[in-house]
């Protein structure tokens, strides 16, 4: 349950970072056990203040307690329906014509074909770890823990 909880996690985080940095395209994830890294496309360091802001905002939607939809859609009907913003910057093959789209109401919409939790509020509580910005990628990793 740990896994699921981390990367559900992982989308909580990526809107927090969306609303307070405007990075929306996804590099890379890992989750490992209550540990987790998001990896986004990004052109700068972000402040101390700017990453506090992540984790509160993070943690508010937590506290919220909202739903997490889970939507199963032919690919062409996710893409009508949510755009181009579903992906990240690893592809999807071709051929995978079904898609799952977790959705969290006016935070994040990500394909994503892992499990997650039924609401946000079952996640527990995210402390971000340490963040490193790589200027040569472009890419800012934030490391987090979950904590219960």
């Amino acid at each position: 349950m740990d896994e699921i909880k981390t990367h559900t996690a992982l989308h909580i985080l990526k809107g927090a970072v969306v609303k307070v940095l405007g990075a929306k395209w996804t590099a890379s994830v890992y989750v490992s056990g209550n540990h987790g890294r998001l990896t986004v496309k990004y052109h700068r360091k972000p402040s101390q203040d700017e990453m506090k802001r992540i984790e509160e905002l993070a943690n508010e939607k937590i506290g919220e307690n909202v739903p997490i939809k889970i939507l199963t859609l032919p690919r062409d009907k996710a893409e009508e329906m949510f755009g181009e913003d579903i992906y990240d910057l690893f592809p999807i093959p071709d051929n995978v014509k079904t898609l799952k789209i977790v959705v969290i109401d006016n935070w994040n919409v990500n394909a994503c074909n892992k499990e997650h939790t039924n609401s946000t509020g079952e996640v527990g509580k995210i402390k971000i770890t340490k963040w490193r910005f790589r200027r040569a990628k472009e890419l800012l990793e934030i490391s987090f823990d979950v904590e219960q």
